[in-house]
Order: C-alpha cells, then structure tokens, then sequence
C-alpha cells in the first residue's frame, strides 16, 4: 500500500477563493435600526442600553453635546488670543527697553 503512494502525483492544490462585499453604510443603518428597536422594547436590557447611550453622548443628547464643544471652542480660542495679545506686549516692551542698548552694542 505504501508503494502506491510514492510512485503517485500530488494533485495541484485550489484556490478556493469566495469573495464578499462589505458596505459599511448599510451595516451602520442596520446597528441603528436594531439599537432603535431595542431601546422602543420595555424589557429591562433595553432601559440599560437606553441608559448607557445616553452616558456615550453626553447627557443631552447631540445638541447638548454641540453646544458644550462650541463654549470649549470658544474659551480655547480666546485663551490663545490672550496669550498671542500677552506676547506681542511683552516683545514690544522688551524691544522698546533693550534695543537701543542692543544697538549701541553692536555699534561700539
């Protein structure tokens, strides 16, 4: 029996390829109609998604969350400018003092 098989050919091996398509827009819209039928259902694992979304977006919901990142926009934007606006005093003071000495220096 073991003569058989040495003097035998391997066969070739196949590509056994299946090719899938993903669309990852429709599994977007797939999740957010099951969430929604989940959190419309009154059994108690929907009350705890419901509950623990609403932790994910911020208490209020996307409004309230758009709202709380343009005050955080707002205050990073105007702590920048005070600190360019801080800046320039000081460059301009520290010119006004040190620059002649600065030139006398290098013209002595």
């Amino acid at each position: 029996m073991a003569l058989l098989k040495f003097f035998r050919m391997p066969r070739h091996q196949r590509y056994e390829y299946k090719p899938r398509f993903w669309d990852p827009k429709k599994e977007a819209m797939d999740e957010k109609i099951d969430r929604l039928k989940k959190l419309k259902a009154k059994d108690p694992e929907s009350i705890k998604a419901r509950i623990s979304g609403g932790f994910r977006q911020g208490g209020g919901g996307y409004e309230e969350a758009a709202r709380a990142r343009r005050r955080q926009t707002f205050r990073s934007n105007m702590f920048l400018l005070a600190i360019i606006v801080a800046l320039v005093l000081v460059t301009y003071l520290l010119l006004s003092v040190y620059l002649p000495r600065i030139i006398q220096l290098l013209e002595g």
